[in-house]
């Protein structure tokens, strides 16, 4: 009787260490972001938006041949043929722009911010843009592959010559390279489109030859492709063009395999590093700094990313370079708009949609490979999310809006370009109010309507929030994929961040089809174990969980400065 009751003490105690959470290497201690710290752990007033209904929505709207709205269709198909013999199409950058459409300029002034933007979007929320209303738009949209000029990269224009006597932007480098990371976006969600490779394989070349001539020194205002030379005009220099450099390449090194193109990423990323204070222009310096730390996590390499990161979320303080650009971190009027992206001194402050937006593609991925910033990213994204409702007319209050008497005209789809903290365009009725929702749409040219500040080129990215962002039922507890916009990685299981801004712990909930454990990359435990259906996940109060959801019994362990589940990779130590 007594040698029974051992026995059924020994299973108890099994049980409960079974319960109990494991502790398989030591826990990352969290890294400061200064910038981040002094945003709120929970911004005021607290609203996220059904971002994913929003982007669906505006692929429906933008992709209309024969919509009867009042400002016609948004989208023409321009016959010019263009660098490959095949029709395109275009999309129009904001509304009503008088310098586009089918009748303007050839037809052939249409931007790839906006419509590869929108085909990344698109891809993220699982719409097939192959094979939509009989046309294949990301084949069409390959014309952006600029073979006529020579430079043989994809570029904003099919042909830059009428985009400039057109008014369009002159020599601006991240013009050039922003490109190139989207359409390795659109090639990574649609691979199976003819020519998507030898596009992607002579961009990497372009690039790798690109950082070869200019050996760690990126003082200039754009590249010259076809000469392979740097050029300097009126416009700053953008040093953290090397960062677009960088992840393209480290992009094509794991689709191809090509070493030269591994070579080419650190040495893009060691010249980012080389910058004594921040050079961010605009959006390419966050994919830097997601390909420090990948190439970190895979390659033994050490990046200083931390250095990255306050670079991008404080700024550029420099004249030199584009000055003021940074992540706000104030709160305008009755609204934190903490975590939007664009100026931080033009008229005290100047946030563009678009870039806002963006910036979650390379930074949620990002803690994948450096956990340190789980937090602070966490943070940062609930305090992005929050605000960038504010860009939407149907998101922001009649009195804080340039057009309240047409908000209406694409029923909340489109969002205006920026949010101003205080009107610069002296319209009385904006006096004293902070934010604005304005846009520059009027400003480019003469005769440009009012409904121009409505811009599709900044709307057209909104699918990767739409992607990455979901509730759990707890407000202000975001659940971030990070694996949605890490195309060119294995993700063999979900990961997914989350950032708990209260002072006490919650817990959210997770439904499952299978049997799953939940580990967490930060703490380095199990949140639980043996889970099927609806499992609840304790997150411990002004902390950060980076959970892998993996099949039920997989056994981890740690084999020098890797964490396996069996033989795949899953953390970094």
């Amino acid at each position: 009787m007594k040698k029974s009751g051992y026995i059924v003490s020994f299973l108890f105690l099994l049980v409960l260490l079974g319960s109990c959470a494991p502790q398989i290497s030591e826990p990352v201690i969290q890294a400061s972001l200064p910038r981040i710290d002094q945003m709120p752990a929970l911004p005021q007033p607290l609203k996220i938006i059904d971002w994913k209904k929003k982007a669906s929505l505006f692929d429906s709207l933008v992709y209309d041949f024969n919509s009867k709205a009042s400002y016609g269709p948004l989208i023409w198909l321009d016959s010019s043929r263009r660098n490959l013999d095949q029709v395109t199409f275009g999309l129009y950058t904001v509304i009503g722009d008088v310098r586009q459409g089918p009748g303007k300029n050839n037809g052939e002034f249409h931007e790839a911010l906006t419509s590869l933007n929108s085909l990344v979007s698109a891809g993220l929320l699982g719409i097939d843009k192959t094979s939509q209303k009989g046309f294949n738009f990301v084949k069409m949209a390959q014309n952006y592959f600029n073979s006529d000029t020579k430079w043989n990269i994809v570029m904003n224009n099919t042909n830059p010559d009428v985009a400039m006597a057109g008014g369009g932007y002159g020599r601006d480098w991240w013009y050039d390279v922003y490109p190139n990371v989207l359409y390795y976006g659109v090639a990574a969600l649609f691979p199976d489109v003819k020519n998507t490779d030898l596009i992607r394989r002579t961009v990497a070349d372009q690039f790798f030859k690109a950082d070869s001539v200019l050996n760690g020194n990126y003082d200039y205002s754009y590249f010259d492709y076809a000469q392979m030379k740097g050029m300097r005009n009126h416009i700053p220099w953008q040093q953290d063009a090397a960062g677009g450099h960088a992840w393209v390449l480290l992009s094509a090194y794991h689709q191809f395999g090509d070493p030269r193109y591994l070579k080419g990423a650190k040495s893009a990323t060691e010249a980012l590093l080389k910058q004594n204070e921040s050079r961010f222009y605009e959006i390419l310096l966050p994919f830097g700094a997601y390909t420090a730390a990948r190439l970190n996590a895979e390659e033994g390499t050490r990046y200083d990313v931390g250095l990255l990161l306050n670079q991008i979320f404080d700024g550029c303080q420099s004249k030199d370079g584009r000055y003021g650009w940074g992540v706000i971190a104030e709160r305008w009027g009755d609204f934190d708009v903490y975590g939007l992206q664009g100026s931080i001194t033009d008229g005290g402050g100047y946030a563009f949609f678009m870039n806002s937006v963006a910036m979650a593609w390379p930074l949620v991925p990002l803690v994948k490979y450096e956990p340190a910033f789980a937090r602070a990213i966490g943070k940062f994204m609930l305090n992005a999310v929050n605000a960038a409702r504010l860009f939407y007319p149907d998101q922001i209050g009649d009195s804080n809006q340039w057009l309240p008497g047409i908000k209406n005209l694409t029923s909340g789809i489109i969002g205006y370009e920026g949010l101003r903290k205080t009107d610069d365009l002296n319209n009385p009725a904006l006096l004293g109010v902070s934010p604005v929702a304005i846009g520059d749409g009027p400003k480019w040219v003469a005769g440009q309507p009012a409904e121009s500040m409505f811009s599709l080129y900044s709307t057209s990215i909104a699918g990767v929030f739409g992607a990455i962002v979901s509730t759990t039922g707890v407000e202000g507890i975001l659940s971030l994929n990070c694996n949605v916009t890490d195309l060119y990685a294995d993700n063999p299981y979900p990961v997914y961040l989350y950032y708990n801004p209260y002072e006490e712990d919650k817990t959210i909930s997770y439904t499952s089809d299978c049997k799953s454990d939940f580990f967490d990359l930060v703490s380095k435990t199990y949140l639980a174990k043996e889970s099927h259906g609806k499992t609840n996940l304790t997150l411990a109060a002004g902390e950060a969980a980076l959970v892998v959801v993996l099949p039920a019994g997989t056994h981890l362990n740690v084999e020098g400065t890797k964490i396996k589940a069996g033989t795949v990779t899953i953390a970094y130590k």
